[in-house]
């Protein structure tokens, strides 16, 4: 019985994944559960387990191509039976035999109309497919017409044999830049400065972290702070908690934060639902499990989706100072840098306390520098006042 192997249902907005690459080739058996292939969207990576065991018929689609839900990529037979291993000359002979180069829509149509040889092509895409780029180079490193005006620069003798390395971007980096010039195209970004004194949390902190990980099985950081302060503030700059609509702002009446965690495969953004409603202990436990599931790819389309606000700490890389881009449809997000000890004036005296600087990123076009500089001294206050936190004053 041939078994269609489909694109597993994606999110309402995510229409398009890659295939990344096939963990099996075409005549290999496989067992059930066993991932067949990596599928990318532009929040996650997804593994597509076989639903039954078998032998993988035929790979409909190849690695490398885009494809949409529903779609049949393979066909798995689930009453053939296991086979011996060829022999090793055939083996060979089909090692030997060589392959014709895979060209995207793109290149194929640039190399026609070039007149490039497309036998001669070594792809630099994934699987050796070639690219537009790849063609693209060609025709640059081509001699020159005569008729030219000045020869064409040979950029290989340019480069002598200095490397170089061309890596075409993964679904989710191609998305994080196309939101990330998004945002900066239609929104009017600005950004507002604080600093708060980290002293009282770190104290707090230092008095409870033992207590609080016997109790709760999770360690005390710093993170569910910045989150109960950003939802305090929130509650009273609502517009902050925002986004604009068309013509329309839509104030939402709930608080998803949105937890930026870098990942090999780029920033990902999971969400922390309802995070108003959320302990000390429950924010420290999702975000501790977002952290290794962003590790291990593992986050679901869903702990992407939404947010209304976000926390991006880029002090646990050492930045000082940074201003934060906006993740739409949010208007604003909030960016945390590393704690320092510097001299502050207190009541007339020059003191040494553990100093971070704050930076609130914000769409201008729906909250004014009023909002935006309260609500980051909200945020302030809140933190050198932790007890404010606990008894919601």
């Amino acid at each position: 019985m041939l078994l269609e192997i489909k694109v597993p249902p994606l999110s309402e907005s995510v229409s398009e994944a890659t295939l990344l690459s096939w963990h099996r080739k075409e005549g290999e058996f496989v067992k059930r559960d066993e991932n067949l292939i990596d599928i990318e969207t532009d929040k996650v990576v997804l593994e597509l387990p076989a639903p039954q065991a078998g032998k993988l018929a035929k790979i409909v689609i190849k690695d490398g191509a885009t494809v949409r839900a529903g779609e049949v990529i393979a066909l798995l037979d689930t009453e053939a039976q296991a086979e011996e291993a060829p022999a090793p000359a055939a083996a060979v002979a089909a090692a030997e035999k060589p392959a014709e180069p895979v060209l995207s829509p793109a290149a194929r149509k640039l190399a026609e109309e070039g007149g490039v040889n497309t036998a001669e092509l070594t792809g630099s895409g994934r699987g050796g497919r070639v690219t537009k780029e790849d063609v693209a180079a060609r025709l640059e490193n081509r001699p020159a017409a005569a008729e030219a005006r000045a020869p064409a620069v040979d950029m290989s003798a340019l480069l002598g044999d200095r490397p170089e390395q061309r890596v075409p971007m993964t679904r989710l980096r191609q998305r994080v830049a196309e939101r990330l010039v998004q945002a900066q195209q239609t929104a009017a970004i600005l950004t507002t400065f604080n600093e708060v004194n980290m002293q009282p949390v770190m104290d707090l902190r230092a008095k409870y972290k033992d207590k609080f990980e016997k109790e709760h099985g999770v360690k005390l950081g710093f993170m569910s702070f910045f989150v109960k302060a950003a939802v305090k503030a929130l509650k009273q700059f609502p517009v902050v908690n925002a986004s604009v609509d068309g013509n329309d702002i839509l104030y939402h009446g709930y608080y998803d934060i949105g937890i930026a965690v870098g990942s090999e495969r780029g920033l990902v953004v999971p969400v922390l639902r309802n995070a108003d409603q959320l302990s000390f202990a429950e924010i420290e436990t999702a975000i501790a499990e977002f952290g290794r599931k962003a590790k291990d790819g593992k986050l679901s389309i869903e702990e992407l989706s939404g947010g209304t606000f976000t926390l991006s700490n880029g002090g646990v890389f050492g930045s000082m100072m940074s201003t934060p881009i906006l993740n739409p449809p949010q208007s604003a997000i909030l960016g945390m840098h590393a704690t320092k000890e510097r001299p502050v004036a207190e009541n007339g005296q020059i003191v040494i306390r553990p100093m971070m600087y704050l930076a609130l990123s914000y769409d201008h076009r729906i909250i004014d520098g009023r909002e935006a500089v309260l609500t980051l001294a909200a945020i302030k206050d809140a933190l050198e006042d932790p007890a404010r936190l606990l008894l919601d004053v």
